[in-house]
């Protein structure tokens, strides 16, 4: 009844101002109807104890001097597809086509780290994932060179840890038609996201075990270990269950699950965790952290509007070293044509290359 009675005094004009005040500043279009979107409203203003909605908009109307704002509102509001392995074409073509491509270059150009940045990367499993399929390509290039698996981020390299529906699997990891993977590369995934609840997640590096299950039992052994509590971060002891018992699981949140008698949790191990940072940060209006090898954008267009999309594009295109690529899903098209593209087909999966002689052509 309480919640009846907040959600009339929200008008519609104010809803249609929220709207147009979070596109702008964040670029997503919020298109959850309008009753959804005043019950939420109505449950942050009494959470945050605000009085009013119009309270609520005069702050958000300033956020610029307060960017925290907006995203704590947004938490719940935008529909998040996340998991690991979700994109297992992309992976597919980075492991075996690109990664070749640029451990060839880096080997001429001089020694330098392969940064790759998962841009909307939710609660990390998508940063993570990049992190494993590069570490199994990295060892398994190893172990055929060598005769053992000790690659540059340790892992088992026994050329199963990743095999998954046409994602990181087989001997074609060690060579393409432009070069040989290195094993000493070294490594750095940045993952953002609006949200910092969400970073605050990805930074735990905590998840349910049903979060990884189909992956081989070998992947799961290499890259992550089973607590006895979702509430602990990667900077504290964790207590590595190896005979899979049942134990209640405190109660608690991790990654925006409310935790459950007996649901095992796994950790990130520090050496996967080592190769990942995570920021918070806002794609409408993004720091700047460098440039990169590859960039994934996946399932990050669709919140945005057409303006936004365009300018976002443009932006991920500065971003990327001229050679660099861009990864998108596979629903997700190029919408504008002024920038020096070129699009690339690996094993049914298109992704996007930065010309080497871009930043020249474009002056950037």
């Amino acid at each position: 009844m309480h919640k009846l009675i907040a959600t009339s005094t929200i008008l519609e004009h104010e809803l249609s101002e929220l709207r147009l005040l979070v596109e702008r500043q964040t670029g997503v279009v919020l298109d959850c109807p309008n009753s959804a979107l005043a019950a939420h409203v109505a449950d942050y203003v009494e959470a945050q104890g605000l009085g009013s909605s119009t309270t609520l908009l005069e702050r958000l109307r300033s956020s610029d001097q307060d960017p925290s704002k907006l995203p704590s509102l947004l938490d719940g509001l935008i529909n998040i597809n996340t998991g690991f392995f979700r994109h297992p074409g992309a992976l597919n073509a980075l492991v075996r086509h690109v990664m070749p491509q640029l451990c060839a270059r880096k080997s001429v150009d001089g020694p330098s780290p392969l940064r790759i940045w998962s841009a909307g990367c939710s609660t990390g499993e998508e940063a993570y994932t990049i992190a494993m399929a590069v570490c199994d390509a990295l060892s398994q290039s190893s172990a055929a060179h060598n005769g053992s698996g000790a690659g540059n981020c340790n892992t088992s390299g026994n050329g199963k840890s990743a095999a998954r529906n046409g994602g990181i699997a087989g001997s074609a990891l060690t060579t393409t038609e432009t070069g040989k993977l290195s094993s000493s590369l070294s490594v750095h995934i940045v993952g953002s996201d609006l949200l910092p609840h969400n970073i605050d997640a990805a930074d735990r590096g905590v998840y349910r075990q049903s979060a990884l299950d189909g992956l081989p039992p070998a992947t799961i052994k290499n890259y992550f270990s089973k607590i006895s509590s979702p509430s602990l971060s990667v900077n504290q002891p964790q207590n590595e269950i190896e005979d899979g018992g049942p134990r209640l699981i405190k109660k608690g949140s991790a990654n925006g699950c409310e935790s459950v008698p007996n649901a095992a949790h796994l950790l990130v191990k520090p050496r996967l965790r080592s190769l990942v940072t995570f920021n918070c940060m806002n794609l409408a209006r993004p720091s700047y952290i460098g440039r990169f090898d590859c960039i994934y954008c996946m399932d990050v267009l669709p919140h945005f509007s057409r303006a936004q999309r365009i300018a976002l594009i443009e932006r991920l295109h500065l971003y990327l070293e001229p050679g660099g690529y861009l990864f998108l899903s596979q629903t997700e098209k190029l919408i504008t044509s002024n920038l020096n593209f070129r699009s690339e087909t690996f094993d049914g999966y298109t992704f996007h290359r930065k010309p080497l002689a871009a930043s020249a052509a474009y002056g950037r």
